[in-house]
């Protein structure tokens, strides 16, 4: 895709949330965070999902006051496409997992598979908590059992949205706002 393309795109695309609103929403989930880990016996692991969650981690690490050992785990469906595949491990967590709470940091609970994969993979790795925060949740009923949100910035529709490190082939992580295709 060109950037011209992508202009395109961008052109055919409503702004559901702008920056605002989601620094707004992110300063919200960090004080969540923080009244959540208050009481850790061992400084939880800050675990970012790339490439999606690099966005959100930033601003919301940042919004929390707790103390947090940082990684980061690169698993992905899409390789630049817009449809889910089979998971694809390009990275796994440094950090051991064992006996320690993970906060999974990622863009957008959509239908659940990668981050219940994911988090599957730190309670194998002998996690003893593992919660999820995501930046936005898709308003509608196919994600798949046993996976939710324990920290959520806002909702948007069933609808292809990008932006604020969701991408659009690739293209628009680093739009300050969440927009969705028309």
């Amino acid at each position: 895709m060109s950037s011209s393309d992508f202009r395109t795109a961008l052109g055919n695309s409503d702004l559901l949330f702008d920056h605002a609103a989601l620094v707004a929403a992110i300063q919200r989930i960090g004080t969540a965070i923080d009244r959540h880990y208050q009481a850790a016996q061992r400084t939880p692991v800050f675990l970012t999902v790339m490439n999606g969650g690099l966005i959100l981690a930033g601003h919301l690490a940042l919004a929390c006051r707790s103390d947090f050992r940082f990684d980061y785990v690169h698993a992905t469906r899409y390789r630049s496409g817009t449809e889910g595949a089979q998971l694809q491990w390009v990275a796994t967590p440094r950090t051991a997992l064992a006996g320690r709470q993970v906060l999974l940091v990622d863009d957008i609970l959509d239908e659940g598979k990668t981050l219940k994969e994911i988090r599957q993979w730190c309670l194998d790795h002998g996690a003893a908590e593992v919660a999820i925060a995501v930046l936005c949740r898709k308003d509608h009923d196919r994600c798949v059992g046993g996976i939710a949100a324990d920290f959520t910035g806002v909702i948007v529709p069933d609808r292809y949205v990008y932006g604020f490190g969701m991408d659009y082939q690739e293209h628009g992580r680093n739009l300050d706002g969440i927009y969705a295709l028309r």
